[in-house]
Parts: C-alpha cells; sequence; structure tokens
C-alpha cells in the first residue's frame, strides 16, 4: 500500500516527528540535495548505507522490488501512473527510404503483432498490466468507458496473422515486394530504426519490437539511447527527415486525471504540442473534430460526453499513431525512516505534495538525499522551459501553487485559495463534492464589458470585452476565485513582495507570444494558444484586499474543483520575465527550443550555462534603466519603489547563488552544480504556512473485491455471484462505495449484459443472473467482471469470476448452479 496519504484525518495537526511541527514555518526538512543516479540496481544498496533516503524514479524491475521487499532499511511505495507505449512516426519521408507508417493501416496493425500480455507479464514481470488505450486503466474515465475499452481490447488482442496480412496488403500498395522473406522497395531492402530508450525495461520492448518487425521481413536497425540522446532524435528532429521509424516512449500521468477528454487532442493531433513531431499528426477530420470538441468540452451531458469518448477511442485506435502496450505498477524506494506523500499515477517525482510533506518520521529538520537517473535534461525557463518530468519534480518544490491535487483522488484543494464560485450554464454537466467551491448554475452568464479579453500590440495596452465585442459575448462558465488574507503581503525567495503585476505579466506574454508583429513572437507557442483562446473569454480582477479574480470560460470540466484550479492564474515574478523578454526582444535568447534553433540563439536558461552572462547584463541594464515591461499596463500594479527594489533584490540574489529562479514555494534554489551532477534546495524560512498543513492524508483507502460464485452453471438455472469489498480486512465503508457494475462476457468474449450488483449487507454485494441470461450464454467459458469505484481514491478495483454454462441435466431441478 502506498502511505502516507489519502483521506483526511479529522482532528490531527502533528506529524510523525512530533507535536512541533506545527509551530515549524514551511518543509519538514532543512535540505533536500539530488544526484543523479542512474543504476536503479543499485539504489537498494545505496539507501541501506545511507547515501540516500528517496529514489526519484520508479522502478520497474521484479528483482530489484524483490531486494526492496527483503531489506529491512528500505521501504516502498507503488503508483499506477507510468504508461508505456510505441511512438510511430507517421511523416512521409523526404529522404532515407519508404515509411511504412506513414500508412494508418500499418500503424493500426501493429496493436495486433506486439503481444501486450508477454509484455505486461514477461519483460515486466508481472509489475504491469496490458493497456490498448489512450486512457490509462488506472483512471476514473476507463471504470466510466468500461464497455466500450473491453470491446476494444478484444478487437485488438494479440492476432499477428492478421498484422501480416495488413501489413502485406499495405506494403505492396507502397510498390515494396516481398523476396526471401525479405521487403524491398526500389531495388533496396526496406529498413526500419526502432530508437530504443535504454534507462529502463523499455531496452527489453524495444528489442521485443524489433524482432517482431524483423519476422516480417523488414531490415532493423536498433539505436540505443538515452532519454537526452532520444529526444533529439524523436521530439526535435524533423520527423520527415527519416532518422527513426519507431520510439519505445513511456509517460508519466503526475497526478491523478478525472478527465481524460484531453488525450485525443494532445497525443494525436497538431495541437497536442508545438514540437516538430506533433506537426507532421494528420488525424482524419472526423478524429480531428471530435478531438477539438472533447478538448473545449463542446457536450452538453455526461452521456453525450461518453458517447464522444467512445467514439473517439475507437477512432484512436485507427489512427494509432501511438500504439499504448501497457501501464506499468511502479516501485518508488525510500529509506525505512523517511515519508512523503506520493501520488497513486505519478508516486514520487510526480507528486506535488512531495516538497510539503518530505520528514524524517523522528525529528524534524535534517538533510534528505534524493537520486534521480537524469536533471537538467533541458534548459529551465518557466515559460517554455524543460518539461521533463525529474526536472518537473524539483521545480515543484521551488513554486507555490494556488491550488494542489489530492494525490488520491485527483481533486484540487486549496492551497492559497480561500474559497471559489464556479458558476456554469444549465446544459453543462458539472458537479462538486469539496466543501471549498460552491456550484451555481445560471441560464446565461454575461461576460462584463470591463473584462480584459487579450493584448492590443500597437496600443500597448490591455484590451476588453466591451471594445472587441461590443455586441456582448456570453460564456459556459464564470469562476470567482478569493485568495487567502495576506496573499499579497507574501515574498519571492529574494526577498521582494509579491504584487499583482506578477499575475498580469505572464498574462500579455501569452498573447504577445501569439502575436505576428511582436519581437517576442513564436510560431511553436501557436498551437497551445489556439486552444487557450479557442475557450477562453476574458477575466478581471475584481478586489486586491483580499485578491479576487473573475475568470470566463467556454471551457468545463466534469468537476467544479477542476474549473476552478484551470481557471486560477499563473504567478510569475515579473522583474526575472523581464531579463528574458529583454533578451529575446534583442535577439540574445529564446523561451522555447523552437523559436531558439530557428534564430540561432541559446535557449533561455536561469540556472545554467551560456544564458547567465546575457542575463546578468540585462540586469545591469535594466537596473540601470528602471525598466519594466509593457510599462503602460503594468505600472499601476506595481509596488512603491519598483522597479528598483525588484532588480536591488535579483542582483543580491544571483551573487548569493549565482542564478535567476526565483519562487515562492517551501524550499528555494540553493545552488546548482551541472558539472557535478548535484542541485541543492534549502528550505525557505519565510514560507507562510506551518508545516504539518498537508500531514492530513493517511493511507489511500483503496477498495479489495474478492468474488464467490458456482464454478459451472446449468442454462436452465439462475445464479448468483457473491462480492466481498473491503480495505485493511475490514468491510469497505458504505458510504465510500460509489457504484459496483458488472461486465459479463461469454466464451467468444461478447458483452452479453451489463448492469449495477446490489448491496446486500456492509461490504457484500451481489451479482444475481437469471434463467435467461445464462441461456443466453450458450455452453462454454464465461467470465464475469466486476468493477468497484470509491469517492476515497479514483483508482478502480476490479475482479473476474469465470465459470462455465452447461446445458440442464435431465429430469433434475434448476439450481443456482455448482458452487465449488
Amino acid at each position: 500500500t502506498l502511505r502516507p496519504g489519502g483521506a483526511p484525518e479529522q482532528g490531527r495537526s502533528t506529524a510523525e516527528g512530533g507535536a512541533s511541527a506545527a509551530e515549524r514555518r514551511g518543509a519538514l526538512v532543512d535540505e533536500v540535495v539530488f544526484t543523479e543516479e542512474s543504476d536503479p540496481g543499485r539504489i537498494t544498496a545505496l539507501i541501506e548505507r545511507g547515501r540516500y533516503q528517496v529514489f526519484g524514479q520508479g522502478v520497474d524491475s521484479p528483482a530489484i522490488f524483490r531486494q526492496i521487499q527483503r531489506s529491512a532499511q528500505v521501504d516502498h511505495y507503488l503508483s499506477h501512473g507510468t504508461s508505456v507505449e510505441l511512438t510511430l512516426n507517421p511523416a512521409e519521408f523526404e529522404e532515407g527510404g519508404l515509411n511504412p507508417f506513414h500508412v494508418r493501416a500499418v500503424r493500426e496493425a501493429m496493436n495486433w503483432l506486439v503481444d501486450r500480455r508477454y509484455i505486461a507479464d514477461e519483460l515486466f514481470g508481472g509489475l504491469a498490466v496490458p493497456r490498448y488505450l489512450p486512457i490509462n486503466t488506472a483512471l476514473p474515465d476507463y471504470a466510466r468507458l468500461a464497455e466500450t475499452a473491453r470491446k476494444l481490447e478484444l478487437e485488438y488482442r494479440h492476432d499477428p496473422q492478421r498484422a501480416r496480412a495488413v501489413i502485406s496488403e499495405q506494403m505492396r500498395k507502397l510498390g515494396a515486394e516481398r523476396r526471401d522473406g525479405q521487403w524491398y522497395h526500389a531495388g533496396e531492402p526496406v529498413r526500419l530504426t526502432v530508437l530504443i530508450r535504454t534507462e529502463d525495461r523499455r531496452e527489453r520492448v524495444g528489442d521485443y519490437v524489433a524482432n517482431q518487425l524483423e519476422d516480417l521481413g523488414f531490415a532493423v536497425e536498433r539505436l540505443y539511447r538515452t532519454a537526452e540522446e532520444a529526444s533529439r532524435i524523436w521530439i526535435a528532429s524533423d520527423p520527415a527527415a527519416g532518422r527513426w521509424h519507431v520510439y519505445t516512449g513511456a509517460w508519466l500521468s503526475t497526478a491523478i486525471d478525472r478527465d481524460v477528454s484531453n488525450n485525443f487532442n494532445y497525443y494525436y493531433t497538431p495541437r497536442g504540442r508545438p514540437d516538430p513531431l506533433w506537426q507532421a499528426y494528420d488525424p482524419r477530420p472526423a478524429f480531428s473534430e471530435l478531438a477539438q470538441r472533447l478538448e473545449s468540452s463542446d457536450y452538453t451531458s455526461t452521456a453525450q460526453r461518453n458517447r464522444l469518448m467512445r467514439r473517439a477511442l475507437e477512432l484512436a485506435m485507427e489512427d494509432s499513431a501511438r500504439v499504448w502496450l501497457v501501464d506499468q505498477r511502479s516501485v518508488w524506494p525510500h529509506a525505512q525512516d523517511v515519508r512523503l506523500a506520493a501520488d497513486l499515477a505519478g508516486g514520487v517525482s510526480g507528486s506535488r505534495l512531495w516538497p510539503y510533506t518530505l520528514r524524517y518520521t523522528d525529528r524534524l529538520g535534517g538533510r534528505v538525499d534524493i537520486a534521480v537517473p537524469n536533471m537538467l535534461t533541458e534548459p529551465w525557463n518557466p515559460v517554455a522551459g524543460s518539461n521533463w518530468i525529474f526536472d518537473q519534480m524539483i521545480l515543484r518544490a521551488l513554486n507555490d501553487a494556488a491550488l494542489l491535487p489530492d494525490p488520491f483522488t485527483g481533486l484540487p484543494r486549496p492551497q492559497r485559495i480561500d474559497s471559489a464560485e464556479v458558476t456554469v450554464t444549465e446544459d453543462a454537466p458539472v458537479q462538486k463534492t469539496l466543501d471549498w467551491v460552491a456550484l451555481r448554475t445560471a441560464e446565461r452568464i454575461r461576460v462584463p464589458a470591463d473584462a480584459w479579453i487579450g493584448w492590443d500590440a500597437e496600443a500597448q495596452r490591455i484590451a476588453t470585452v466591451g471594445e472587441r465585442h461590443p455586441e456582448g459575448l456570453t460564456a459556459r462558465s464564470r469562476t470567482v476565485l478569493r485568495y487567502e488574507e495576506g496573499y499579497l503581503e507574501r515574498r519571492w525567495h529574494d526577498g521582494s513582495r509579491v504584487s499583482v503585476a506578477d499575475l498580469v505579466l505572464p498574462w500579455i506574454l501569452t498573447f504577445a507570444r501569439a502575436d505576428e508583429a511582436s519581437p517576442l513572437y513564436d510560431p511553436s507557442h501557436l498551437p497551445l494558444f489556439e486552444v487557450y483562446e479557442g475557450h477562453f473569454r476574458g477575466w478581471r480582477i475584481t478586489s486586491t484586499d483580499p485578491l479576487t479574480v473573475e475568470v470566463y470560460s467556454d471551457q468545463i470540466f466534469p468537476d467544479a474543483e477542476s474549473i476552478a484550479a484551470r481557471r486560477a492564474p499563473g504567478l510569475l515574478p515579473w522583474h526575472v520575465l523581464s531579463l528574458g523578454i529583454q533578451a529575446e526582444r534583442r535577439g540574445q535568447l529564446a523561451f522555447s527550443s523552437s523559436k531558439a534553433d530557428s534564430e540561432g540563439v541559446e535557449w533561455l536558461n536561469l540556472v545554467s550555462g551560456p544564458s547567465l552572462e546575457i542575463l546578468r547584463n540585462r540586469l545591469r541594464s535594466a537596473a540601470e534603466a528602471g525598466r519594466v515591461p509593457f510599462a503602460e499596463a503594468l505600472e499601476p500594479w506595481l509596488r512603491d519603489g519598483a522597479p528598483q527594489a525588484r532588480y536591488r533584490a535579483l542582483r543580491q540574489w544571483y551573487a548569493e547563488h549565482g542564478h535567476f529562479w526565483v519562487g515562492d514555494g517551501p524550499f528555494y534554489l540553493d545552488a546548482v552544480h551541472p558539472v557535478a551532477g548535484s542541485i541543492v534546495l534549502r528550505r525557505f524560512e519565510g514560507f507562510p504556512d506551518p508545516a504539518d498543513k498537508w500531514l492530513r492524508f493517511t493511507e489511500p483507502r483503496i477498495p479489495e473485491v474478492e468474488t464467490e460464485g458456482p464454478l459451472v452453471a446449468e442454462q436452465g438455472a439462475a445464479m448468483a455471484v457473491e462480492l466481498a469489498v473491503t480495505y485493511a480486512g475490514e468491510p469497505y465503508p458504505r458510504g465510500g462505495i460509489t457504484g459496483v457494475r458488472f461486465l459479463l462476457f461469454d466464451s467468444d468474449d461478447t458483452l452479453v449484459r451489463e448492469g449495477q450488483a446490489q448491496r446486500v449487507d456492509p461490504g457484500r454485494w451481489r451479482v444475481r443472473l437469471d434463467a435467461e441470461t445464462l441461456a443466453a450464454l450458450g455452453n462454454g467459458g464465461n467470465s464475469l467482471e466486476v468493477i468497484v469505484t470509491s469517492r476515497h481514491v479514483a483508482l478502480p478495483a476490479f475482479a473476474t469470476h469465470a465459470f462455465a454454462t452447461v446445458p440442464q441435466r435431465t429430469g433434475e431441478a434448476a439450481t443456482e448452479g455448482d458452487r465449488p
């Protein structure tokens, strides 16, 4: 089981470290040092020797897991959010030969070629489950769409003969011919390049896939590469250049995603990311339109949303720009005397709460050493910097979010928000669970004329709804966010006080980077901006004491808490952004990798490398001139004494720490040592919260399900299957179960019936199948699959009861089945 975390414990305000945790401010430890350690096989021994206390990567090796389980000094968490897939290059090559994966039918056939059960059981040693679809099998949407999911899983199960037939047909259509078991095109063997990651089980997966392709008659080149080496090929290079065909990809859900309807837009369309690979995606118009509808929440009921999701799943399998293979069960080792709030999906590196909960069980303070396989993989900047998981893990400790996700349900909980009010139109299917948010409905939501809706680059001023839409504008949602008292009295790590300008500048920058007339224009920013612009309907600041903002949007989510979290404006130190803005305007640096490459300049890095000298010079000139970006719009929101006070604080910060990363989280970035491969974080003593604020989490109450019923049933009889739903050996709390569904499949794996189980006693449920249902099954083996969902955790629980139906025995009365 995972621990700590889970449902709130009422009345508890102290940690295992003692009552003084409530009196301490900020982090529970004094220092965290991150160091690179790329060999998971060493981690158990290193933790036992005290070299490390936490490993920031999920382990997927059964052998290492057994070492951890045997060790008295090492404990572990489990998570379910890591997925492994095959990223297929969909481009038609300009050079480098034939690319069969340019054809959708070939990509689709890869689903039949790979044996997911073999990959899960053999290559991952049981620490994985087969996955077919672009929705994680451990998240809520899979349980909601279980009927469609199971049908598609059966349709695309391992069938190598079918794969061979389809691929052979398509290869001949491409002008290839097969001679002596080998495919040729234009007189040359058809060569496929499989780009294989080497740090984890994906190396075995890559070899397995390469073997399958060789068996089909392709010549295969295997490129074994690390994360950084591989990223230069599959994500940064032009896919039409022909450098690769298949990449062994992996994705981590860093938090429980209660609504994955945007996965189709992200994984299968050019709107997902600005990188060259994504710009090569060419989904069929129907699929693209459907993905866009789901991204923008263009539906009016839960039933309609689920219909759109079902169709999108079908079209995603036909497209198969990605072939999903398994969902991993990742093991996260840590010292026996160390605790933190790990996420059920994202584990340790994905947890938003790790900086707030990391602690020793027997004392406050101290140093914790965390090992990660890599860091500083890409430059750090808050606009378009590194998105690598281990970089992001560190950055979460340096920046304080307005809301943080519950690690076991995914529902956002307030960190800097006192309360929120969400109003949606009557046709919007939205629910609310937690008390901090109020949910209301309205027949029509009008956007106020004075709400901000864009940036007028020519006039260098903020444009209002009244100016852009004199006829008026409506929205599907209005979110009012009231921040906690004293929010604007907080301080950044460099000592400067937070101001409303830190809220306004990031928003202006969003529009300036999408404006072709602006020197900050970045084409790679457009796909993300177009998604944002498609649903954004305006916002305004209605109060600064306390800070209150009002945001209008056409985008909705199933949970009101999620709507509030998505609408909360981002907060970044304007004086740090100012240096990057100046450098990009002068053609010295660029926020994004794409623009840096196209302009031939450095990708802006606030913490190391050649960027630092450029930023230091920009700081000097900005301080001398008292420069403020977008001054006319920003100056009304500056504090007295700014910008001189801000630049003075930043100059002192750089002198002490040698970098420009200024945050407001429970830790500050004390030192960066790129050559030595270490990063040092220290507790920020000015952090406003008591150290025990997030220690109200216990173990996640994941339901455990057992079935009991007949193994053989006669067709003329009814039968019942009993279900025991428990946690820690006790009946699961009655109010905690939100649903117990069942799916009944016959011997041909055809879904015969679905429905809800009936509760009969505390922790006891029953599925009753009547004689007519059993008769419809025919003779043979059948399976009853059960899905249990809980309000305490988002992770569904599954169980299967297998049984056989046989003809009724002549001359005997029908019974309820033969029990074992």
